[in-house]
């Protein structure tokens, strides 16, 4: 959906009396606004992995949702990620508006809560929200020696995060340099092209994609890096929600502990 044509939709949702009363919710990452929207209650059904909403019905995995189950929850608004996992032709099967959550840097994750507190009628709670938001970016202090940052997504097979990623304008607006080999969101690597990047910080997550995995400066060629590494919760970091804002701040304060040793 082009973003013309999204404004021009969700324009006709504020001027009309549509707002969501039974809501599936399909991007995980999309929980965290929908409850600080004051929105849970409207919630019936989730992906397994989304821990908020405890009265919602379970519909399958964001990867394969159970067509059946959401039909049968009778929902107004989808909340999804894109089409990939959930095509036109489902969303064709269930008699609901759909709104695409996917937001790839901090300032579409304020634009996305606004756009979906249109079609909550949360529009009251979403300008507190993005206000509060943008106040915790205002607390930033500025990094003097910029490091090069890399951000593993998983050890086997061994991904990295591209620019496209979420991940990229964090680290950057927290004051580093984000360094990957492409513009995707997630990149299949090999650890000579992670050598050849020279990264200062090496950020490895842990979580579902990245279960139990051996620690990057145990690893063979990984003893060559002159680099710090820190370990991330994968659920806290690769999520574009609100807690996106908190991980800026977060690395801005590493960032400038590094500084100072």
């Amino acid at each position: 959906m082009s973003r013309l044509l999204a404004a021009l939709l969700l324009s006709l949702f504020a001027t009309s009396s549509f707002a969501a009363q039974r809501i599936v919710v399909l991007a995980p990452a999309a929980a965290d606004i929908i409850e600080k929207l004051d929105a849970a209650e409207l919630v019936v059904g989730k992906t397994r992995n989304v821990v908020e909403f405890p009265q919602a019905i379970k519909v399958g995995s964001h990867i394969r949702p159970n067509l059946e189950i959401i039909t049968r929850l009778q929902p107004d608004l989808l909340v999804i990620s894109s089409n990939r996992f959930f095509s036109k032709e489902m969303a064709a099967a269930v008699d609901a508006q759909i709104f695409h959550y996917q937001p790839n840097s901090l300032a579409e994750i304020l634009e996305q809560t606004r756009e979906l507190a249109i079609m909550l009628n949360r529009q009251q709670q979403a300008e507190q929200l993005t206000a509060e938001l943008r106040q915790k970016l205002q607390q930033l202090q500025p990094v003097k020696m910029k490091p090069r940052v890399i951000y593993e997504i998983s050890e086997a097979p061994l991904t990295i995060a591209g620019s496209s990623n979420i991940l990229a304008d964090i680290i950057e607006t927290a004051g580093g340099t984000f360094v990957s080999g492409g513009r995707r969101k997630m990149l299949r690597f090999n650890p000579e092209a992670v050598l050849a990047l020279q990264p200062q910080l090496y950020i490895w997550q842990v979580g579902p994609m990245n279960q139990n995995p051996t620690p990057p400066q145990e690893r063979g060629q990984y003893r060559l890096l002159k680099s710090d590494f820190l370990q991330v919760e994968q659920l806290q970091y690769s999520r574009a929600n609100s807690k996106s804002f908190d991980n800026v701040l977060e690395l801005n304060r590493y960032f400038r502990e590094q500084e100072s040793r």
